[in-house]
């Protein structure tokens, strides 16, 4: 059996983190600047001579916006990928978020909670995972998500500590006998971004 890649990656900035405004169900467009983050993420692949076998995004617009930028290649949508559900919070500003870890607090909003959100994610990365049998798979994300999928598997590397989960970052994990191993987490040079 052919040893496998999943290549996690979180979306380029969009209006809302620009206007820190809460933002996992509800969706808004990625900035200029996001887009150019994009696009430098793809450059990424090709620089590493990673050929994507297969691709999958959340279904929000944000992260399909993204994926298009790095790749051309077709890709499926797929709601598990989705960022936490913050209910009522939310499109409202980002003072008004708990301090972390959120836990269940957002549940109480019509949110998810902290285990449920782990589960999904996790679930729909494995299923994804099981169904290819290409080398390389790319599936881009969110923020809270791609942490809370490493915060699954945190006992197979201790890759994941104090490292940011900054726009277009790529975490790259191992999978085998159906486990994840993170290897390493590639945040970009965005230094010759404007704003």
């Amino acid at each position: 059996m052919v040893k496998q890649y999943l290549y996690l990656m979180r979306h380029g900035e969009t209006f809302f983190n620009q206007m820190s405004k809460i933002q996992g169900w509800c969706d808004s467009p990625l900035t200029k600047k996001g887009v150019e983050q994009a696009c430098i993420a793809g450059h990424y692949f090709e620089r590493e001579q990673i050929n994507l076998d297969a691709a999958y995004s959340s279904t929000s617009e944000r992260a399909c916006d993204t994926l298009e930028k790095v790749t051309d290649m077709p890709y499926k949508r797929v709601k598990g990928l989705k960022e936490w559900n913050f209910g009522r919070f939310e499109g409202e500003h980002e003072y008004l978020n708990p301090e972390l870890p959120y836990r269940d607090f957002f549940v109480q909003f019509d949110g998810e909670g902290e285990d449920e959100v782990q589960k999904r994610i996790s679930d729909c990365l494995l299923k994804i995972m099981q169904g290819e049998d290409g080398k390389n798979v790319l599936a881009v994300s969110h923020g809270a998500t791609c942490g809370r999928f490493a915060a699954n598997w945190a006992h197979k590397s201790n890759v994941f500590k104090n490292a940011p989960v900054a726009n277009c970052c790529v975490f790259v994990y191992e999978f085998e006998n159906n486990e994840f191993t993170l290897l390493e987490i590639v945040n970009h040079d965005f230094s010759t971004i404007d704003g």
